[in-house]
């Protein structure tokens, strides 16, 4: 069983950066892939990236290749994202969630989530 925890969000201008943590619960954290989605109101969950349990596998939506960075401390049993070079079209709930082995950018491969913190940029 794992329990997650995001903090980090924030009302950010355009062009300006947050960082996103999410910390876990649990003795095993090092043996999950971590990704985050994100939801705009009244749109589907999106995926954002994915990290692999050694953290040596990264993936990103196409959307935010080249802004966005995961990583991931296993001794502090945290998941991270760095969000630079922020657009309104980012804006959404950002949510932490964990998987088994195996990457997946798809939300139900995911058996874990957290309860999101809202991120908001403006223009």
């Amino acid at each position: 069983q794992v329990q997650l925890v995001e903090s980090g969000g924030g009302l950010v201008q355009a062009g300006g950066s947050l960082r996103l943590s999410c910390e876990a619960s649990g003795r095993t954290f090092s043996y999950y892939t971590m990704a985050w989605f994100r939801q705009v109101l009244g749109k589907e969950r999106e995926f954002v990236a994915a990290i692999s349990w050694s953290g040596g596998d990264k993936y990103y939506a196409d959307s935010v290749k080249g802004r966005f960075t995961i990583s991931r401390d296993n001794a502090k049993n945290t998941v991270y994202l760095q969000m630079n070079s922020l657009k309104p079209e980012d804006t959404g709930v950002y949510y932490c969630a964990a998987k088994g082995s195996g990457t997946s950018y798809l939300e139900t491969a995911y058996n874990y989530w957290g309860q999101g913190t809202q991120v908001t940029v403006s223009s």
